[in-house]
């Protein structure tokens, strides 16, 4: 009730029993007629009272306050939506909150009929409705609220809120290879199922070893794909380590990486190796194949004789021929002969 109407009903009060006042007053000898007028003052007095408080619910009925609230059940957890973003395909309960600290609405009945913005519509007599939204998108959820007592007619009540509804992020997926090299700029590129924008975190790790005290890159991505280029200085197993959020769901996981070494490196020796060995085999093939150089020409055989003196005495001598076929390299004369002796 305004302050207006209270004044009002309180002059109105005050004149009643001014007036029953005074009416006894004039009659205060006539001990039939008060017990006559007292009565029908009182009367008067209650049903202004009731007139008073007719009004003051029908006040408070035409502004009633309250508040929607917005649970979301995914396993085992509930969560809060108090910003007014939720998560499709995700159970979700709206629940209306009466504010009545005085219960002035502990006799009174309330209808509900929840128009969830995407063409569905709910009505029953609970504050509370289930549903989940199929699509990501911006709706406007409605609320109208009908609320009667014995005294009033129904009395309705509309209330709105825009809810954003987003995906959740459910699946990270690492396209490409998994084999890279080393000493080598490489692309990796990142999938992520979820409504952007998206807060991305993430490292490489040598080893796939943790490191407590390293941090991560942060990366805002505006759309679902994330490309990473990054050069492994090292072989082995690496990790990539990724933690993916937006404003209603988180996600974290981790990729191992398979680093081998660079093919041009193998390729240059291979190459090498193979120089040598046809050097190798080109210079056998050239001493094997060369051909013999042979004398066609017959050598001639000649005889040459040597001629020795031998002086058996002083009155004596004799001459040897010593003759040898050079070309039959034989070492023993072929002539032995002894000449005539002449005396001095």
């Amino acid at each position: 009730m305004s302050r207006d109407e209270e004044a009002v009903v309180y002059v109105m009060l005050e004149h009643v029993m001014l007036e029953s006042m005074t009416q006894s007053l004039f009659l205060v000898g006539d001990k039939a007629v008060m017990e006559r007028n007292v009565p029908w003052a009182l009367m008067t007095v209650f049903l202004l009272l009731g007139v008073a408080e007719a009004v003051d619910n029908l006040t408070e009925l035409e502004n009633i306050a309250g508040k929607l609230v917005f649970y979301q059940m995914d396993g085992n957890a509930t969560y809060v939506r108090d910003t007014g973003e939720l998560a499709s395909y995700i159970p979700t309960e709206t629940m209306f909150e009466l504010c009545d600290p005085q219960k002035n609405y502990s006799q009174a009945k309330f209808s509900y009929t929840w128009d969830l913005g995407n063409g569905e519509v709910i009505q029953g007599t609970e504050p509370v409705v289930r549903y989940q939204y199929a699509a990501s998108g911006n709706y406007t959820l409605r609320l109208k609220l009908g609320v009667s007592s014995n005294q009033t007619a129904q009395q309705m009540t509309v209330y709105s809120t825009d809810v954003t509804v987003l995906d959740a992020i459910k699946h990270i997926e690492l396209q490409g290879p998994i084999d890279y090299e080393v000493s080598q700029n490489s692309s990796v590129a990142v999938h992520v199922d979820g409504s952007p924008p998206m807060w991305v975190c993430w490292r490489f790790l040598p080893n796939c070893v943790p490191d407590p005290y390293g941090g991560c890159t942060l990366t805002m991505l505006y759309g679902n794909t994330l490309w990473l280029n990054h050069t492994f200085t090292s072989t082995g197993v690496h990790c990539l380590d990724i933690s993916v959020r937006n404003d209603i769901s988180k996600l974290q996981t981790s990729f191992s990486l398979f680093v081998k070494r660079n093919s041009n490196a193998h390729l240059i020796f291979i190459m090498a190796c193979a120089a040598v060995l046809v050097a190798t085999f080109s210079f056998i093939a050239v001493i094997a194949c060369r051909p013999r150089l042979h004398s066609r020409t017959p050598l001639a055989a000649s005889s040459n004789a040597i001629f020795l003196k031998s002086q058996d005495s002083e009155t004596h001598s004799r001459i040897m021929f010593n003759f040898f076929n050079s070309g039959k390299e034989e070492k023993q004369p072929l002539l032995l002969e002894y000449g005539a002796q002449y005396s001095t």
